[in-house]
C-alpha cells in the first residue's frame, strides 16, 4: 500500500482545498481538490467524519468495484457529515455553523424514475466516490443543499458519517415490512449485516439470528443485540445442515431473511430457510451473477426483493437516528 504525501505539513497547502485522489491500485496522494463554483442551491461543507466503505476498499485494491471502474484519478469516500461553511443565495433551510449529514448520490430529477420518487434509479445518478464522480475524502466538498441534512444535537458527527449505511438496513428493513410480529434472519455480521441487525430491532422485530464465518464478527453481534448466531462454513455442501442449525437457533418459522453478503452459498441458504410465504431481501452484492435455487422458493411463495441505494437520510432522522438514539440514552 502507498499512501504519499499523508500527514505531510506544507505550508503552502494550508489554504488549499486537500483531498484523498485514488491514482493506482493501493496508491492514495493527497493533493489539491479544486471546488466548483458554489451554486445558488448549494452549499459548502468542511468534512469533519467520513466512512471507509467497502466499496472504497474495492477501488484501493482493484480499481474498480462491480461495474465500476476507476480510469482516472478520483476522489473517493462517500460516508459523511460536516460543518456548513457557506451557503448558496437561494439557500433557506440551512445556515453556516449547521452540522449536517451528505446524501451522497445527485440525481437528474426530471426524468420518469425521479418524478416517481425512485430517484435511486435515476440513469443519470452521480454518486460520491463512484467513476467517474469524486467522492468526499476531502477538507471541503461543494453539495446540493437540498440532500444536506442537519443533525440533531444529540446526534455527532461521526453517528452522522454513518447515516448513509444506517439508512440501508432502515430500506431493507421497510421494504420487508419488519415489525413486532417479524422474526429475522441476517446472512453476513459485517458492517451492513450489524446495521441491518440494529435496524431491524428498532423496527420491533422479536428474535434476531445472525450468521457469519468468523467467530469475532459473530461476537460483535451478540453484543448489539442478537438472539442467537451461528457460524458457518464457505462450503456449499454445508447448507444442509447449517440450515438445521439456523432453523434450530430461531426455534420457529423465519419470516424474514436478508442476505448481506451476496454469494451463491448465503442467497441459497435464505431461500431454503425462510418459511413458506416468506420474505428474502437481498442487501450484498458480493458476486455480479449468482445462481440460487429459485424454482423451490416460489413454489413455497418465498417473496424476492432486492435492496439498492436509496433517499433514506430523511428516514433515518425520522426513524432511526432520533427514536433510536434517545431510546437507549446517547
Amino acid at each position: 500500500m502507498s499512501l504519499q504525501g499523508i500527514g505531510e505539513a506544507m505550508e503552502d497547502e494550508k489554504e488549499e482545498n486537500m483531498a484523498a485522489w485514488l491514482l493506482g491500485i493501493e496508491t492514495l496522494k493527497i493533493q489539491p481538490f479544486v471546488l466548483p463554483l458554489l451554486g445558488p442551491h448549494d452549499v459548502e461543507v468542511r468534512i469533519k467524519a467520513l466512512g471507509i466503505c467497502g466499496s472504497d476498499v474495492h477501488h484501493f485494491k482493484t480499481m474498480r468495484c462491480a461495474n465500476f471502474i476507476v480510469k482516472k484519478p478520483m476522489v473517493i469516500g462517500h460516508e459523511c457529515a460536516g460543518v456548513i461553511e457557506e451557503v448558496g443565495s437561494e439557500v433557506k433551510s440551512l445556515k453556516v455553523g449547521d452540522r449536517v449529514a451528505l446524501e451522497p448520490g445527485i440525481s437528474c430529477r426530471h426524468c420518469n424514475l425521479c418524478k416517481e420518487g425512485r430517484y435511486n434509479l435515476c440513469p443519470k445518478m452521480k454518486f460520491f466516490g463512484s467513476p467517474p464522480t469524486n467522492g468526499s475524502l476531502a477538507n471541503k466538498v461543494v453539495h446540493p443543499a437540498y440532500l444536506c441534512f442537519k443533525l440533531p444535537d444529540n446526534v455527532s458527527l461521526e453517528e452522522g458519517a454513518m447515516c448513509e449505511p444506517l439508512s440501508v438496513g432502515v430500506h431493507a428493513c421497510r421494504r420487508a415490512n419488519v415489525s413486532p410480529d417479524t422474526k429475522v434472519l441476517i446472512m453476513g455480521a459485517g458492517p451492513i449485516g450489524l446495521i441491518t441487525l440494529l435496524a431491524a430491532r428498532a423496527f420491533g422485530a422479536p428474535r434476531i439470528v445472525i450468521v457469519d464465518v468468523d467467530d469475532c464478527r459473530l461476537s460483535i453481534a451478540k453484543t448489539l443485540g442478537a438472539d442467537k448466531t451461528v457460524k458457518v462454513s464457505t462450503s456449499t455442501e454445508d447448507i444442509g445442515k447449517e440450515m438445521v442449525q439456523i432453523q434450530d437457533a430461531m426455534g420457529s418459522g423465519i419470516d424474514v431473511s436478508f442476505d448481506c453478503v451476496g454469494l451463491n452459498k448465503t442467497m441459497s441458504t435464505a431461500l431454503s430457510a425462510t418459511r413458506s410465504g416468506g420474505k428474502v431481501c437481498l442487501i450484498g452484492l458480493a458476486q455480479s451473477e449468482m445462481t440460487a435455487p429459485l424454482t423451490p422458493a416460489a413454489a413455497r411463495l418465498v417473496n424476492f426483493h432486492c435492496r439498492r441505494y436509496t433517499r433514506g437520510i430523511a428516514r433515518v432522522f425520522d426513524f432511526g437516528f432520533v427514536m433510536y438514539f434517545e431510546s437507549n440514552g446517547h
